[in-house]
Protein backbone atom coordinates (compact mmCIF):
# COMPACT_ATOMS: atom_id res chain seq x y z
CA UNK A 1 0.00 0.00 0.00
CA UNK A 2 1.04 3.59 -0.76
CA UNK A 3 0.15 4.84 2.78
CA UNK A 4 -1.76 3.02 5.47
CA UNK A 5 -2.12 6.69 6.90
CA UNK A 6 -3.24 8.33 3.63
CA UNK A 7 -5.96 5.48 3.40
CA UNK A 8 -7.31 5.68 6.80
CA UNK A 9 -8.00 9.54 6.30
CA UNK A 10 -10.19 8.15 3.34
CA UNK A 11 -12.07 6.26 4.81
CA UNK A 12 -12.77 8.35 8.29
CA UNK A 13 -15.10 10.38 5.40
CA UNK A 14 -16.82 7.04 4.82
CA UNK A 15 -16.98 6.92 8.93
CA UNK A 16 -18.05 10.32 8.39
CA UNK A 17 -20.79 10.76 5.84
CA UNK A 18 -22.53 7.39 6.76
CA UNK A 19 -24.21 9.79 9.31
CA UNK A 20 -26.32 11.22 6.56
CA UNK A 21 -27.22 8.01 4.90
CA UNK A 22 -28.53 6.42 8.11
CA UNK A 23 -29.95 8.77 10.13
CA UNK A 24 -31.76 10.99 6.99
CA UNK A 25 -32.46 8.44 4.33
CA UNK A 26 -32.56 5.24 6.18
CA UNK A 27 -33.71 4.99 9.64
CA UNK A 28 -35.16 8.60 11.36
CA UNK A 29 -36.31 10.99 8.51
CA UNK A 30 -37.15 8.74 5.66
CA UNK A 31 -39.96 7.88 8.31
CA UNK A 32 -40.28 11.32 10.05
CA UNK A 33 -41.22 12.66 6.32
CA UNK A 34 -43.40 9.92 5.36
CA UNK A 35 -45.05 8.97 8.08
CA UNK A 36 -45.87 12.48 10.10
CA UNK A 37 -44.43 15.22 7.56
CA UNK A 38 -46.25 14.05 4.73
CA UNK A 39 -49.54 12.35 6.08
CA UNK A 40 -48.59 8.64 5.24
CA UNK A 41 -48.08 9.34 1.61
CA UNK A 42 -45.24 6.98 0.88
CA UNK A 43 -45.00 8.18 -3.10
CA UNK A 44 -43.93 11.44 -1.59
CA UNK A 45 -41.01 10.00 -0.37
CA UNK A 46 -40.10 8.02 -3.82
CA UNK A 47 -40.53 10.52 -5.66
CA UNK A 48 -38.03 12.92 -3.32
CA UNK A 49 -35.34 10.32 -3.22
CA UNK A 50 -36.01 9.79 -7.47
CA UNK A 51 -35.84 13.90 -7.74
CA UNK A 52 -32.62 14.22 -6.41
CA UNK A 53 -31.18 10.72 -7.78
CA UNK A 54 -31.78 12.15 -11.05
CA UNK A 55 -29.83 15.31 -10.82
CA UNK A 56 -27.30 14.12 -9.18
CA UNK A 57 -27.58 11.70 -12.28
CA UNK A 58 -26.53 14.21 -14.40
CA UNK A 59 -24.75 16.15 -12.77
CA UNK A 60 -22.26 13.50 -11.93
CA UNK A 61 -20.08 12.51 -15.56
CA UNK A 62 -19.45 16.11 -16.90
CA UNK A 63 -18.37 16.89 -13.08
CA UNK A 64 -15.97 13.60 -13.25
CA UNK A 65 -14.51 14.50 -16.32
CA UNK A 66 -13.97 18.80 -15.02
CA UNK A 67 -12.30 16.79 -12.01
CA UNK A 68 -10.21 14.41 -14.06
CA UNK A 69 -9.03 17.48 -16.34
CA UNK A 70 -8.44 20.14 -13.45
CA UNK A 71 -7.81 17.72 -10.56
CA UNK A 72 -9.93 19.43 -8.04
CA UNK A 73 -11.21 17.02 -6.42
CA UNK A 74 -11.75 17.80 -3.21
CA UNK A 75 -12.86 20.98 -3.75
CA UNK A 76 -15.62 20.03 -5.63
CA UNK A 77 -15.52 17.34 -2.52
CA UNK A 78 -15.60 20.09 -0.27
CA UNK A 79 -18.62 21.97 -2.20
CA UNK A 80 -20.99 19.01 -2.25
CA UNK A 81 -20.33 17.82 1.29
CA UNK A 82 -20.74 21.32 2.69
CA UNK A 83 -24.43 21.57 0.73
CA UNK A 84 -25.43 18.07 1.84
CA UNK A 85 -24.36 19.15 5.97
CA UNK A 86 -26.22 22.51 5.71
CA UNK A 87 -29.48 20.90 4.23
CA UNK A 88 -29.28 18.31 6.58
CA UNK A 89 -29.01 20.77 9.69
CA UNK A 90 -31.98 22.60 8.60
CA UNK A 91 -34.07 19.71 8.56
CA UNK A 92 -34.18 20.75 12.24
CA UNK A 93 -36.77 23.15 10.44
CA UNK A 94 -39.06 20.69 8.95
CA UNK A 95 -42.89 20.54 10.88
CA UNK A 96 -45.58 18.33 10.08
CA UNK A 97 -47.63 19.66 6.96
CA UNK A 98 -44.01 21.20 5.45
CA UNK A 99 -43.76 18.82 2.29
CA UNK A 100 -42.30 21.13 0.21
CA UNK A 101 -39.57 22.68 2.19
CA UNK A 102 -38.88 19.36 3.28
CA UNK A 103 -38.85 17.57 0.03
CA UNK A 104 -36.49 20.33 -0.80
CA UNK A 105 -33.87 20.06 1.83
CA UNK A 106 -33.70 16.29 1.34
CA UNK A 107 -33.68 16.64 -2.44
CA UNK A 108 -30.35 19.50 -2.09
CA UNK A 109 -28.69 17.08 0.52
CA UNK A 110 -28.85 13.59 -1.29
CA UNK A 111 -27.66 15.81 -4.33
CA UNK A 112 -24.86 16.86 -2.33
CA UNK A 113 -24.16 13.91 -0.85
CA UNK A 114 -24.35 11.60 -3.97
CA UNK A 115 -22.54 14.07 -6.20
CA UNK A 116 -19.80 14.26 -3.76
CA UNK A 117 -19.46 9.96 -3.84
CA UNK A 118 -17.86 10.44 -7.61
CA UNK A 119 -15.05 12.58 -6.32
CA UNK A 120 -14.32 10.26 -3.06
CA UNK A 121 -14.15 7.28 -5.02
CA UNK A 122 -12.07 8.52 -7.79
CA UNK A 123 -9.55 8.56 -5.06
CA UNK A 124 -9.22 4.65 -4.70
CA UNK A 125 -6.77 4.17 -7.90
CA UNK A 126 -4.32 6.79 -6.46
CA UNK A 127 -4.16 5.32 -3.01
CA UNK A 128 -3.34 1.79 -3.22
CA UNK A 129 -2.21 -0.75 -5.99
CA UNK A 130 -5.20 -2.78 -8.01
CA UNK A 131 -4.45 -6.25 -5.68
CA UNK A 132 -5.46 -4.14 -2.73
CA UNK A 133 -8.65 -2.66 -4.17
CA UNK A 134 -11.31 -4.80 -2.97
CA UNK A 135 -9.37 -4.78 0.58
CA UNK A 136 -9.46 -0.93 0.76
CA UNK A 137 -12.52 -0.32 -0.24
CA UNK A 138 -13.96 -2.54 1.94
CA UNK A 139 -12.10 -0.75 4.77
CA UNK A 140 -14.01 2.28 3.59
CA UNK A 141 -17.27 0.76 3.81
CA UNK A 142 -16.41 -1.34 7.22
CA UNK A 143 -15.24 2.40 8.41
CA UNK A 144 -18.83 3.87 6.98
CA UNK A 145 -20.87 1.50 9.41
CA UNK A 146 -19.02 1.86 12.18
CA UNK A 147 -19.86 5.37 11.78
CA UNK A 148 -23.53 4.50 11.23
CA UNK A 149 -23.42 2.16 14.63
CA UNK A 150 -21.51 5.59 16.63
CA UNK A 151 -24.46 8.30 15.24
CA UNK A 152 -27.16 5.12 15.83
CA UNK A 153 -26.14 4.73 19.61
CA UNK A 154 -25.89 8.39 20.14
CA UNK A 155 -29.40 9.26 18.56
CA UNK A 156 -30.70 6.29 20.96
CA UNK A 157 -29.25 7.93 23.92
CA UNK A 158 -31.27 10.92 23.27
CA UNK A 159 -34.43 10.10 21.63
CA UNK A 160 -37.89 9.63 24.42
CA UNK A 161 -40.43 7.57 24.09
CA UNK A 162 -42.95 8.62 21.24
CA UNK A 163 -45.88 9.62 24.16
CA UNK A 164 -43.23 12.16 25.29
CA UNK A 165 -44.31 15.93 24.39
CA UNK A 166 -40.55 16.17 23.38
CA UNK A 167 -40.36 13.28 21.20
CA UNK A 168 -40.77 15.07 17.83
CA UNK A 169 -38.23 17.83 19.14
CA UNK A 170 -35.38 15.32 19.66
CA UNK A 171 -36.10 13.53 15.99
CA UNK A 172 -35.66 17.26 14.38
CA UNK A 173 -32.18 17.54 16.69
CA UNK A 174 -31.20 14.13 15.28
CA UNK A 175 -30.72 15.76 12.06
CA UNK A 176 -28.58 18.37 13.24
CA UNK A 177 -26.59 15.66 15.32
CA UNK A 178 -25.96 13.31 11.88
CA UNK A 179 -24.98 17.14 9.97
CA UNK A 180 -22.51 17.90 12.34
CA UNK A 181 -20.66 14.30 12.72
CA UNK A 182 -20.80 14.39 8.86
CA UNK A 183 -18.79 17.77 8.86
CA UNK A 184 -16.32 16.95 11.55
CA UNK A 185 -15.21 13.33 10.48
CA UNK A 186 -14.56 14.57 6.92
CA UNK A 187 -12.10 17.22 7.86
CA UNK A 188 -9.19 14.80 7.70
CA UNK A 189 -9.49 14.03 4.43
CA UNK A 190 -9.41 17.62 3.49
CA UNK A 191 -6.36 18.11 5.22
CA UNK A 192 -4.07 15.25 4.90
CA UNK A 193 -4.88 13.37 1.56
CA UNK A 194 -3.66 14.92 -1.49
CA UNK A 195 -4.66 15.41 -4.68
CA UNK A 196 -2.95 13.37 -7.44
CA UNK A 197 -0.40 14.39 -9.74
CA UNK A 198 -1.17 16.20 -12.65
CA UNK A 199 0.71 14.23 -15.83
CA UNK A 200 -0.77 15.51 -18.50
CA UNK A 201 -0.51 19.17 -18.77
CA UNK A 202 -3.89 21.09 -19.35
CA UNK A 203 -5.22 24.76 -20.58
CA UNK A 204 -8.69 26.32 -21.20
CA UNK A 205 -12.18 25.92 -19.60
CA UNK A 206 -12.17 22.82 -17.30
CA UNK A 207 -16.17 22.82 -17.96
CA UNK A 208 -16.03 22.56 -21.96
CA UNK A 209 -13.59 20.14 -21.67
CA UNK A 210 -15.35 17.88 -19.14
CA UNK A 211 -18.41 18.33 -20.77
CA UNK A 212 -16.75 17.07 -24.13
CA UNK A 213 -14.74 14.60 -22.58
CA UNK A 214 -18.24 13.09 -20.55
CA UNK A 215 -19.84 13.17 -24.09
CA UNK A 216 -16.58 10.63 -25.98
CA UNK A 217 -16.85 8.75 -22.75
CA UNK A 218 -20.76 8.06 -23.25
CA UNK A 219 -20.20 7.20 -27.03
CA UNK A 220 -17.54 5.11 -26.64
CA UNK A 221 -19.13 2.91 -23.72
CA UNK A 222 -22.62 2.86 -25.39
CA UNK A 223 -21.79 3.51 -29.20
CA UNK A 224 -18.74 2.53 -30.19
CA UNK A 225 -18.42 0.12 -27.41
CA UNK A 226 -15.27 0.37 -26.67
CA UNK A 227 -15.18 -0.74 -23.45
CA UNK A 228 -17.57 -3.67 -23.19
CA UNK A 229 -17.36 -5.07 -19.90
CA UNK A 230 -17.50 -1.80 -18.35
CA UNK A 231 -20.68 -1.24 -20.22
CA UNK A 232 -21.85 -4.70 -18.90
CA UNK A 233 -20.81 -3.89 -15.68
CA UNK A 234 -22.55 -0.47 -15.64
CA UNK A 235 -25.93 -2.32 -16.77
CA UNK A 236 -25.68 -4.81 -14.10
CA UNK A 237 -24.85 -2.40 -11.83
CA UNK A 238 -27.71 0.12 -12.65
CA UNK A 239 -30.02 -3.08 -11.92
CA UNK A 240 -29.05 -4.54 -8.58
CA UNK A 241 -27.69 -1.04 -7.11
CA UNK A 242 -31.72 0.08 -7.71
CA UNK A 243 -32.27 -2.61 -5.18
CA UNK A 244 -30.05 -1.76 -2.91
CA UNK A 245 -31.22 1.61 -2.71
CA UNK A 246 -34.51 1.38 -2.69
CA UNK A 247 -34.38 -1.17 0.35
CA UNK A 248 -32.35 1.30 2.34
CA UNK A 249 -34.47 3.64 1.60
CA UNK A 250 -38.09 1.97 3.04
CA UNK A 251 -36.74 -0.68 5.14
CA UNK A 252 -37.94 1.83 8.50
CA UNK A 253 -41.34 2.57 6.94
CA UNK A 254 -41.63 -1.31 6.16
CA UNK A 255 -40.25 -2.22 9.73
CA UNK A 256 -42.90 -0.07 11.00
CA UNK A 257 -45.63 -0.31 9.01
CA UNK A 258 -45.52 -4.30 8.62
CA UNK A 259 -44.46 -4.89 11.68
CA UNK A 260 -45.49 -2.27 13.52
CA UNK A 261 -42.30 -1.50 15.01
CA UNK A 262 -41.46 1.17 17.53
CA UNK A 263 -38.23 3.35 17.65
CA UNK A 264 -36.26 1.79 19.46
CA UNK A 265 -36.84 -1.45 17.93
CA UNK A 266 -36.34 0.33 14.16
CA UNK A 267 -32.92 1.74 15.13
CA UNK A 268 -31.98 -1.95 17.19
CA UNK A 269 -32.43 -3.49 13.63
CA UNK A 270 -30.56 -1.27 11.93
CA UNK A 271 -27.75 -1.64 14.63
CA UNK A 272 -27.60 -5.30 13.83
CA UNK A 273 -27.67 -4.37 10.32
CA UNK A 274 -24.59 -2.05 10.36
CA UNK A 275 -22.92 -4.63 12.97
CA UNK A 276 -22.74 -7.34 10.52
CA UNK A 277 -21.89 -4.75 7.25
CA UNK A 278 -19.05 -3.91 9.05
CA UNK A 279 -18.14 -7.90 9.31
CA UNK A 280 -19.41 -8.38 5.69
CA UNK A 281 -17.34 -5.74 4.20
CA UNK A 282 -14.15 -7.09 6.04
CA UNK A 283 -14.76 -10.37 5.54
CA UNK A 284 -15.60 -10.30 1.50
CA UNK A 285 -12.86 -7.22 0.72
CA UNK A 286 -10.36 -10.17 2.03
CA UNK A 287 -12.55 -12.93 -0.40
CA UNK A 288 -12.58 -10.21 -2.91
CA UNK A 289 -8.99 -10.00 -3.07
CA UNK A 290 -8.37 -13.57 -3.51
CA UNK A 291 -11.42 -14.90 -6.00
CA UNK A 292 -11.93 -11.16 -7.33
CA UNK A 293 -14.81 -8.81 -6.98
CA UNK A 294 -17.03 -10.34 -10.15
CA UNK A 295 -17.50 -13.56 -7.92
CA UNK A 296 -17.77 -12.20 -4.89
CA UNK A 297 -20.88 -9.41 -6.32
CA UNK A 298 -21.87 -12.61 -7.51
CA UNK A 299 -22.56 -14.27 -4.05
CA UNK A 300 -23.54 -10.78 -2.75
CA UNK A 301 -26.35 -10.97 -4.88
CA UNK A 302 -27.57 -14.72 -4.39
CA UNK A 303 -27.62 -13.67 -0.44
CA UNK A 304 -29.74 -10.56 -1.43
CA UNK A 305 -32.21 -12.70 -3.05
CA UNK A 306 -32.73 -14.58 0.04
CA UNK A 307 -33.07 -11.20 1.95
CA UNK A 308 -36.16 -10.33 -0.39
CA UNK A 309 -37.51 -13.85 0.02
CA UNK A 310 -37.41 -13.51 3.91
CA UNK A 311 -38.57 -9.89 4.10
CA UNK A 312 -42.00 -11.21 2.01
CA UNK A 313 -42.53 -13.89 4.68
CA UNK A 314 -41.29 -12.26 7.71
CA UNK A 315 -43.82 -12.37 10.60
CA UNK A 316 -42.47 -11.35 13.34
CA UNK A 317 -39.88 -8.98 14.85
CA UNK A 318 -37.11 -11.24 15.76
CA UNK A 319 -37.78 -12.54 12.31
CA UNK A 320 -37.23 -9.46 10.81
CA UNK A 321 -33.87 -8.87 12.73
CA UNK A 322 -32.52 -12.37 11.31
CA UNK A 323 -33.22 -10.70 7.58
CA UNK A 324 -31.77 -7.63 8.55
CA UNK A 325 -28.46 -9.70 10.25
CA UNK A 326 -28.21 -11.56 6.32
CA UNK A 327 -28.67 -8.07 4.83
CA UNK A 328 -26.34 -6.75 6.72
CA UNK A 329 -23.17 -8.97 5.55
CA UNK A 330 -24.43 -8.02 1.86
CA UNK A 331 -25.15 -4.78 1.94
CA UNK A 332 -21.87 -3.36 2.54
CA UNK A 333 -20.16 -6.10 0.79
CA UNK A 334 -22.00 -5.45 -2.21
CA UNK A 335 -21.36 -2.22 -2.61
CA UNK A 336 -17.91 -1.91 -1.79
CA UNK A 337 -16.86 -5.14 -4.43
CA UNK A 338 -18.68 -2.94 -6.80
CA UNK A 339 -16.18 0.04 -6.44
CA UNK A 340 -13.58 -2.13 -6.49
CA UNK A 341 -14.65 -3.94 -9.79
CA UNK A 342 -14.88 -0.75 -11.19
CA UNK A 343 -11.63 0.39 -9.98
CA UNK A 344 -10.09 -2.51 -11.83
CA UNK A 345 -11.90 -2.04 -15.08
CA UNK A 346 -11.04 2.13 -15.26
CA UNK A 347 -8.35 3.21 -17.64
CA UNK A 348 -5.96 5.53 -16.16
CA UNK A 349 -5.85 9.59 -16.30
CA UNK A 350 -10.14 9.21 -16.64
CA UNK A 351 -10.74 7.74 -12.88
CA UNK A 352 -12.88 10.53 -12.28
CA UNK A 353 -14.77 10.84 -15.48
CA UNK A 354 -15.67 7.15 -15.38
CA UNK A 355 -16.42 7.04 -11.99
CA UNK A 356 -19.22 9.72 -12.63
CA UNK A 357 -21.06 7.44 -14.82
CA UNK A 358 -20.20 4.56 -12.29
CA UNK A 359 -21.60 6.46 -9.46
CA UNK A 360 -23.94 8.83 -11.65
CA UNK A 361 -25.46 8.18 -14.57
CA UNK A 362 -26.02 4.94 -13.44
CA UNK A 363 -25.53 4.54 -9.69
CA UNK A 364 -27.79 7.33 -9.02
CA UNK A 365 -30.33 7.08 -12.24
CA UNK A 366 -30.79 3.36 -11.19
CA UNK A 367 -32.41 5.12 -8.25
CA UNK A 368 -35.05 7.15 -9.90
CA UNK A 369 -36.81 3.79 -10.60
CA UNK A 370 -37.31 1.50 -7.49
CA UNK A 371 -37.63 3.72 -5.02
CA UNK A 372 -40.78 5.63 -7.22
CA UNK A 373 -41.49 1.64 -7.99
CA UNK A 374 -41.94 0.80 -4.16
CA UNK A 375 -43.66 3.31 -2.86
CA UNK A 376 -46.26 3.09 -6.17
CA UNK A 377 -46.79 -1.05 -5.33
CA UNK A 378 -46.69 -0.25 -1.16
CA UNK A 379 -49.57 2.23 -1.74
CA UNK A 380 -51.60 -0.10 -4.34
CA UNK A 381 -50.99 -3.49 -2.05
CA UNK A 382 -48.90 -3.54 0.55
CA UNK A 383 -44.91 -3.59 1.44
CA UNK A 384 -44.51 -7.37 1.24
CA UNK A 385 -45.27 -7.40 -2.48
CA UNK A 386 -43.14 -4.13 -3.05
CA UNK A 387 -40.22 -6.04 -1.93
CA UNK A 388 -40.53 -9.16 -3.43
CA UNK A 389 -40.97 -7.15 -7.11
CA UNK A 390 -37.55 -5.37 -5.90
CA UNK A 391 -35.91 -8.87 -6.31
CA UNK A 392 -36.34 -8.80 -10.14
CA UNK A 393 -33.86 -6.62 -10.28
CA UNK A 394 -31.08 -8.15 -7.81
CA UNK A 395 -31.82 -11.22 -10.75
CA UNK A 396 -31.31 -9.09 -13.94
CA UNK A 397 -28.38 -7.84 -12.51
CA UNK A 398 -27.15 -11.10 -11.54
CA UNK A 399 -27.34 -12.32 -14.69
CA UNK A 400 -25.82 -9.20 -16.67
CA UNK A 401 -23.31 -9.49 -14.05
CA UNK A 402 -22.39 -13.19 -16.18
CA UNK A 403 -21.12 -11.42 -18.90
CA UNK A 404 -18.57 -9.06 -17.85
CA UNK A 405 -14.67 -10.16 -18.32
CA UNK A 406 -13.49 -9.02 -15.17
CA UNK A 407 -9.39 -8.36 -15.66
CA UNK A 408 -7.10 -10.70 -13.16
CA UNK A 409 -6.32 -8.65 -10.33
CA UNK A 410 -3.05 -9.37 -10.39
CA UNK A 411 -2.20 -8.20 -13.60
CA UNK A 412 -1.33 -4.09 -13.45
CA UNK A 413 -2.01 -3.69 -17.30
CA UNK A 414 -4.54 -1.18 -18.57
CA UNK A 415 -8.18 -2.20 -19.33
CA UNK A 416 -8.36 -3.82 -22.11
CA UNK A 417 -10.27 -1.91 -25.05
CA UNK A 418 -12.10 -3.37 -27.51
CA UNK A 419 -10.65 -3.40 -31.34
CA UNK A 420 -12.28 -1.31 -33.73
Amino acid sequence: MKSKSKIFFWTLFDFANTAFSVIVVTVIYSKYFSNYVAGGKKWLWGLSVSISMVIAALLSPPLGAVADVSRNRKRFLLIFTLVSVVCTALMFYVHKGDIFFGALLFILANIGFEAGLVFYDAFLPNLTEKKNFGRVSGYGFAMGYVGALAVLLIVMLILPQQSSPDYYFYIRLSFVIAAVFFLFFSIPLFLFVSEPKITTPFTGSAFKTGMKKSAETLKALFVHRQYPSISRFLLAFFLYNDAIITIIAFASIFASNILKMNDDQVIFFFVIVQSTAVIGSFIFGIVSDHVGPKKTITITLFIWLGVIAGAFFVQTVFQFYLVGLTAGTAIGSSQSCSRSLMALLTPKEREAEFFGFYDGLFGKSSAVIGPLFYGIISDISNERFAALAIGLFFLAGLIILQKVEAPNIKDNREPAVAKS
